[in-house]
Formats: structure tokens, sequence, C-alpha cells
């Protein structure tokens, strides 16, 4: 049976900064990832007037979305769209709901979320989602929950104010990390010069650093959430 693999983040690109590389080894290794992206990334952003409408943004990054998604090999990419940094003004149980319906869909054995720490509200209330959608009731299929690290969120939430990101689960990406640059330049737009921790240098290095932490050349961190073996 093929190893069903899911990724639910809060924003087009997270996927990619968060897990990129190690989407496209599993992908490469066989696996079906699909992708759930939550809120659109745009509507809370300040604009001037020689800047793009709100709906030109949104639809570029979701253009975006595809076309990174199909360098790591995803099967499928689903774009809700709703409120950008405004998730937490939701009915939490519609959210959840989403949620369930999607992991009901696809049936994955392995999710990948979002840290419970980051300085994100949405990417906060996406994990809360996750986890409320991943109760482990009998008939349960799921065995993996795994939460990622997203850069210019989770190293700027203070550890003194939250949960800090301790990864105890490391996913070695030396063969797949310029899968995921190339993945990461479909979304220019959200790229920063460095030292901005969302720039390509700065992501570089950021999985060399973990890879290196771990005696390899490249890795993805990530804390382990659950683990069932059946």
């Amino acid at each position: 049976m093929t190893n069903k693999v899911a990724v639910i983040a809060a924003h087009p690109d997270d996927e990619v900064l968060g897990c990129g590389g190690t989407i496209a080894r599993m992908a490469q290794e066989g696996c079906e990832v699909n992708i759930l992206l939550i809120a659109d990334g745009e509507t809370s952003r300040r604009s001037d007037e020689n800047s793009m409408t709100v709906s030109t943004k949104i639809e570029n990054r979701n253009i975006s979305a595809n076309v990174a998604c199909k360098i790591l090999g995803c099967a499928s990419v689903e774009i809700l769209g709703l409120p950008d940094n405004r998730l937490d003004g939701l009915d939490r149980l519609d959210l959840v709901q989403v949620i369930e319906n999607f992991i009901q869909k696809y049936s994955p054995l392995t999710i990948f979320t979002h840290h419970a720490g980051d300085v994100n509200i949405d990417h906060r209330v996406v994990h809360d989602a996750v986890i409320a959608a991943c109760r482990p009731l009998p008939n349960y299929n799921l065995g993996e929950l795994l939460f990622f690290e997203t850069p210019s969120s989770t190293e700027w939430r203070p550890p003194s104010s939250h949960w800090a990101f301790s990864p105890n689960f490391f996913v070695n990406i030396s063969d797949t990390l310029q899968k995921k640059l190339e993945a990461l330049n479909a979304y220019q737009e959200e790229l920063r010069e460095f030292p901005h921790p969302r720039s390509l240098k700065a992501i570089e290095s950021l999985a060399q650093w973990r890879g290196a932490s771990v005696g390899v050349k490249a890795a993805e961190a990530f804390i382990l959430g659950r683990k069932i073996i059946k």
C-alpha cells in the first residue's frame, strides 16, 4: 500500500518552508503527498496605491503554491483561502471539521503541521485544529503526527513566552534540499534578502545546521507529536 502523507499548513509557502525537503524526499520514495493550505496569506497586509490588488496577489500566490507543489512532487494541493491572520476569529469547530474532511478524504498515515509556539496566530490556530481533528479514536488510521518549524515565525517567538521548538525527529534532505530551494523560488514575493530568516541563504543555512546537528549534510527538524505502532 502506498504510504499517504498530508501537510496541513496555514499559508501558501509554509508547506515548503516547514518541510519542503521532506515532501520531495517522500514523493521520490513513492509516497502520496497531499497538501491543505488554510488561509490566503495576503489580506492582512498593508498595500500602497501602486501595488497589485489583493485579489491579484492571492491569485498569484495560489499559482505559486501549485507550481511549488508540482516541483516537490505532491499529488494534490487544496487552498481554502480563509482570511489571513484572522483564523482565531473563526469558530474553531468549523476549521476542525474542514481538516477532518480532508483527513477522511486522503487517509494519511503521517501528518505534518505547525509548531504550537509560533509567533503567527494562524500557525497556532492550525496546530490546535489539527490536534483536535487527529484525536486517536477507534479505527484511527493516522500513525504519525509531526510539527515543523517555520522560518520568520518559530524562531521569532521568545522561548520564555511559549513552548520552545526543541526538535527530536530529523529527516535527511541532503539529496532534496535543492528541490526545496527551487520550490521556494516559486514564491518570489515571499522571499527576503539575507540576513532575513526567510531568505534562501538563511533557509539553506538552517537546513545545513539541522543536518550537522545529526551528522548529515542537510536536514529538516520536527517535534514528534504522536507515534502509534499498530
